[in-house]
């Protein structure tokens, strides 16, 4: 008994497309299916390219009866797939049995094309559908077919095996060969010695010649190695940890920041510099004739760190981070100094007149020498430019917090972060410093009331020594026009709906409620070159007095020397102003001891 079959044919060239809906598996859903039309266009292909398919089809050309026996026995298809020899697909897809169907998909078309239209004699064959090429979706199916994009069967049974090289190490990058052999040689002429071993007053060739570090690193180093405290490093310590460590491959930066910190810590704090700036002290040759004091070495090194704080540390919470350090000028100041024989030549951080302005201005200050400063105190510096509410809100400690535990009363530490923001505003740690000290209500944004109650002291100062008074309305619109901030749109708005206001409600529309939404931010002062002068004309009088001034002196010199900061410029010219005067203090003095010789002479 021959057996009806149920496929939709509707050209030759479909033959190699299968609607999802007739395969009837009752493991697999038809939704499942029909949301994956390429796998089942692949699997059909495998069946078609099967030699059980080939010699049905020749059956069926040869009109021989095919009975539901052999559709089964094939196996064959009927209504669709057979259940079972689809699941031996997928196993073997599964299992990785490569099945090449490309070879015999291409033989069965040609068998297809020319054997399936005699399966119906020329005069019984039923019209084809009147449909166009373009609307038919077993056409548009046929236009990616798998011959063409390739079985996802054959990808998953031959998948490419690609190498990613290792891009993360826990303990830093190995050295490449080449590297390590040559560390290792220059290690190995080192360490030539009957001990095997280095002494620390030995071990700065190391910390120069194979680690490139400064040379007065070497006792932070040596302490870092030889933990034990044997007072020497051998060879294998000393490989253990720079090479195998994976130190060798480490940016200056990481290396410094490795050597300084301590065990389990991840950030450096004050402490951790004081080693470095004691070899410092005891081997640069700029720094010989602080050796007999040991007072004011302390406070060198004292002086060297806060700067260093002040500048790197901008979270300001005494933990130094290694993103801290790299983002600054720490590094190359390092390496100035340690090639630099002048350590006034090298302006950050480490110059020694930087320091000698700095001290000097403290201890003038500090009238009792308690090492404290008060109210009174700071109100005479810089011949008494501050006003009273721009001290008072530095000793309520806005700006930042004081270290000393005296209530009332500021540290030499905090008196440098004072001086070093006062004399050079123009550094983004300066423009923090001001800008919370302005930022009465702390929201982040300065407003014209909050400027103004600044601006209020500066103006009764110049009305009492007797100079024309500036109206806060026009140092406003100054100010407005230097900063340029980005409020401007809700500037705009609000004079829209004051206007409003006004036109509708008899609102009262004052030149102050125009430009209260006038708002500075910290952002807007960074991006201002000329941010410094705003906290001068709000507290400053004298140096709000020169800017108006323009002193074309110090214009043509800040174009001469476009590479000094504000502070270098300060510094140098007190460094000159205070030597003078010592100078001048010291002929007082030798003066009066000739002329105390020449009265005692006669008698």
């Amino acid at each position: 008994m021959s057996l009806t079959i149920k496929m939709d044919i509707d050209a030759v060239e479909d033959v190699t497309c299968l609607d999802p809906e007739l395969l009837q598996l009752p493991d697999v859903s038809p939704f499942a299916l029909k949301a994956s039309p390429q796998l089942v266009e692949d699997l059909f292909s495998q069946w078609l390219s099967l030699p059980g398919t080939g010699h049905l089809f020749i059956r069926i050309n040869n009109n021989d009866d095919v009975s539901e026996a052999d559709w089964c026995s094939e196996p064959m298809i009927s209504a669709g797939f057979s259940e079972w020899m689809v699941k031996s697909l997928i196993d073997d897809a599964k299992s990785g049995t490569i099945v090449n169907a490309s070879t015999n998909f291409s033989t069965l078309n040609a068998v297809g094309s020319h054997s399936l239209p005699s399966m119906f004699p020329s005069s019984n064959a039923p019209p084809l559908s009147p449909r166009s090429s373009s609307g038919s979706p077993r056409t548009s199916r046929q236009k990616s077919s798998p011959s063409a994009l390739g079985s996802p069967l054959k990808l998953v049974s031959e998948p490419m095996q690609e190498i990613i090289p290792q891009f993360y190490f826990q303990n830093g990058c190995p050295p490449t060969k080449e590297l390590k052999e040559q560390c290792l040689s220059q290690i190995n002429h080192l360490f030539n010695n009957p001990l095997n071993g280095l002494q620390i007053d030995e071990f700065k060739a190391v910390t120069k010649e194979v680690c490139k570090l400064p040379s007065f690193l070497s006792s932070a180093l040596f302490r870092k190695i030889d933990v034990d405290w044997t007072g020497i490093v051998t060879r294998d310590a000393f490989v253990k940890y720079w090479v195998d460590g994976n130190m060798l491959t480490m940016d200056i930066a990481t290396q410094i920041f490795e050597i300084l910190k301590r065990p389990g810590c991840k950030y450096l704090t004050q402490v951790d510099f004081k080693p470095v700036l004691r070899e410092l002290l005891a081997t640069h040759p700029g720094l010989e004739f602080l050796r007999n004091t040991p007072e004011f070495q302390d406070r060198y090194a004292e002086t060297v760190i806060y700067r260093i704080f002040y500048h790197i540390n901008r979270s300001g919470n005494g933990r130094l981070t290694l993103r801290e350090l790299k983002r600054g000028s720490l590094v190359a100041a390092m390496q100035h100094a340690d090639e630099e024989e002048d350590i006034n030549k090298v302006l950050r951080y480490f110059s020694y007149e930087h320091f000698y302005v700095i001290y000097c201005k403290f201890w003038e200050l500090d009238t009792d020498h308690d090492f404290f400063i008060d109210r009174e105190n700071l109100i005479r510096y810089g011949n008494h430019a501050l006003t009273y509410r721009i001290v008072d809100r530095i000793f309520s400690q806005a700006p930042r917090k004081f270290t000393s535990e005296v209530e009332g009363k500021m540290g030499y530490e905090d008196f440098v972060y004072f001086m070093l923001s006062e004399e050079d505003k123009s550094s983004q740690p300066s423009l923090a410093y001001w800008f919370k000290c302005i930022d009465l209500d702390g929201n982040g944004v300065l407003t014209p009331n909050e400027m103004q109650f600044f601006y209020e002291e500066q103006l009764h100062r110049m009305e009492c020594m007797a100079q024309e008074p500036v109206l806060f309305e026009d140092i406003l619109c100054q100010i407005i026009d230097m900063i340029a901030p980005e409020v401007k749109a809700t500037f705009f708005l609000i004079t829209m709906i004051s206007l409003y206001l006004l036109v509708s409600y008899d609102f009262d529309l004052t030149h102050d409620n125009l430009q209260r939404e006038y708002c500075i931010t910290l952002q807007d002062l960074k991006r201002c070159k000329l941010s410094g002068n705003v906290f001068n004309i709000l507290f400053n009088l004298n140096k709000f007095v020169a800017f108006e001034s323009r002193d074309p002196f110090l214009i043509r010199q800040e174009r001469e020397e476009p590479t000094l900061t504000e502070w270098d410029r300060f510094a140098h010219r007190e460094y000159i102003r205070l030597s003078m005067e010592e100078d001048v203090e010291d002929a007082s003095n030798g003066s009066a001891e000739v002329w105390d010789e020449s009265l005692e002479a006669p008698f």
